[in-house]
Parts: structure tokens; sequence; C-alpha cells
């Protein structure tokens, strides 16, 4: 959407800054996403899961919702989201589109637009929505900037570090159930701990802990679905001492009961 004019946005009426009641969840429709939908959290913690895959999400990740998306989401009823939803479309098919998910670092400045853009039509505001397409604009170019840099931070990370950072998320994703920690995993890779967890963070998209867990519910699913193992069963076997507490994270993770997928 780089090259995108303003005026071809086409503002939709549908956008709020909201806070999610305790019991909200979005839940799955028989229609895909219709528009683009701009979705950011500011405060809260969640699932969302697009198109299959689940996402765990807290302040500053944002989400840019594609026509024929097909969206799931919940949150924690003691921690609820706030978040700002804009639904939009574009007069033609844009040649550069910002990821499906990305994590802000300048919450600030992309916060300010967002407050900016609801704002506008709070009350009658002269020149609203050649405004408000000018900011949807910013937003749009914020979220490119900041996939370029990224990959410019991947072409400067050596070669050795993204393979030894890759390998250790494969053995991970081999061995779910061994009792993985980022002290264990730091000193296989020949890292620091904080070296370590950082740029596993930056090449593989999430935290040393969170793909731990990750591994385990996928493979969880799978032994659940396939091999007729019991939810008790699956629990020991990716490493849980408490059939309960991997009931809880399996549900957080995935939305469902492992009974559910059994």
């Amino acid at each position: 959407m780089l090259y995108i004019n303003p005026d071809q946005f086409i503002l939709k009426p549908s956008f709020a800054t909201i806070y999610c009641e305790p019991n909200w969840k979005w839940r799955k429709r028989d229609q895909p996403m219709p528009n683009y939908d701009l979705f950011y959290i500011w405060n809260g913690e969640g699932t969302v899961i697009l198109n299959g895959k689940s996402y765990q999400v807290e302040k500053g990740h944002c989400f840019l919702f594609k026509p024929g998306d097909l969206i799931t989401a919940a949150h924690k009823p003691q921690r609820p989201l706030k978040l700002t939803y804009i639904h939009f479309d574009v007069t033609e098919v844009p040649r550069f589109v910002p990821p499906s998910h990305r994590i802000i670092d300048n919450t600030i400045h992309f916060e300010s637009l967002l407050t900016q853009y609801v704002r506008l039509f709070l009350v009658k505001t002269f020149g609203a929505d050649i405004e408000a397409k000018l900011i949807l604009k910013q937003l749009m170019i914020h979220l490119l900037r900041e996939e370029q840099e990224k990959e410019k931070l991947m072409e400067d990370t050596s070669h050795h570090l993204l393979e030894t950072i890759r390998e250790t998320a494969n053995y991970i994703q081999q061995h779910p159930g061994k009792p993985h920690t980022i002290e264990s995993l730091a000193t296989r890779a020949n890292l620091s701990q904080r070296y370590f967890s950082e740029k596993f963070k930056q090449i593989i998209g999430q935290t040393v802990k969170s793909y731990i867990v990750y591994t385990r519910i996928k493979r969880a699913e799978h032994l659940l679905h396939s091999s007729g193992m019991t939810v008790t069963e699956a629990a020991y076997a990716l490493g849980y001492n408490d059939p309960h507490f991997f009931s809880r994270q399996f549900k957080k993770y995935t939305g469902k009961n492992p009974s559910d997928v059994r």
C-alpha cells in the first residue's frame, strides 16, 4: 500500500477504540473478512487465531486482516483487551501490503495516529474524511517501514547465528516433551542467555518460552487427534505434571478443550 494514493482508500463506518467486556469473544463467522481491518492491542492479554495460526497477544500487537481472512479471538477476563479497529477498503489491488501480524516497536507514534483517526469522527470535523485517509496512509507506511527494517536486520545478522537459532528452534520442535529452559538452550547454542533470548525472538518471532509452549500444544493436537492418547497421557508425554494445567494452556492457545480435539 506504499504507492496507494490516499484518495484510493475507502473508509468504512466500522471503527472504534474500545475496552472489551470480560466475556468478549470474536466468534467464527460463516463469511470471511469482507475488507481490510487494522486491529491494534493497547492493553490486556488474549489469543487471536488467524487462518488457523494462533497468536498470543498483548500491548503492541497489531494485525492487518485482509479480505478472505478467517479470524477468531478471545481474551483473559482478568486482563481484558483494549483495542482499536479500523475497517477500510482500497479501490485497486495494492502492490505492497503490510504483513498480517506485527509487534509495533514505536507504540507512542502509532497509538497517536490511531487516536487522531478515531477522534476525527467523534464530532463533525471539517475535512475529516481527507485527514483520515492521510492518517491511514501513514499507518500503512509505518507497518511497511517496520517490515523493511526487520528485513535489513535479518540481512545484517550473520548466517552462522541464523543457522544456530533455527537449529535450536528445530531441536525444540523435534523434542517438545523435553524440559527445555532458556539456560539449557542458550548453552546448547553457545550463547549467553540474554543474547540468545533476544536473537531467538528477532529471528523466530516468538519468545523462547512461548515457542516451547507452542510446539508442545501443536504436538498435543496431533497426539490427541491421531494417536488415541487420552488427555492425561498426552500431558505427561509432553512434560506436563499437571493435566489440568495442560488443559488450561491448551485451551488458551487453541480456543478448544483437549477433550474436544480428541
